[in-house]
């Protein structure tokens, strides 16, 4: 399984939301993104789906100005249209 097919099914949450959230972040900024922001995505994919809900919807907080900027990313994405 490559990679891209790996990250495809650790999006695949249970949840509609963060399926949205997570899916269409894979499917476009993923593919554009820089091996730094490429490294976080695959960070937070390895947080629990009640942490990952908590940092996408902004109740919980994370440490650094990077992250942050990813799920800015990751909300664009999301509400974008196609």
């Amino acid at each position: 399984m490559n990679q891209l097919a790996r990250l495809r099914w650790q999006c695949r949450r249970g949840t509609k939301e963060l399926d949205l959230f997570l899916q269409r972040y894979l499917d476009s900024g993923y593919l554009i993104a820089d091996d730094e922001e490429k490294a976080l995505f695959v960070e937070l994919l390895e947080l629990d789906d009640d942490q990952l809900v908590g940092v996408l919807m902004g109740d919980l907080d994370v440490e650094t100005v990077e992250v942050k900027l990813l799920i800015k990313k990751i909300k664009a994405f999301a509400v974008a249209k196609d």
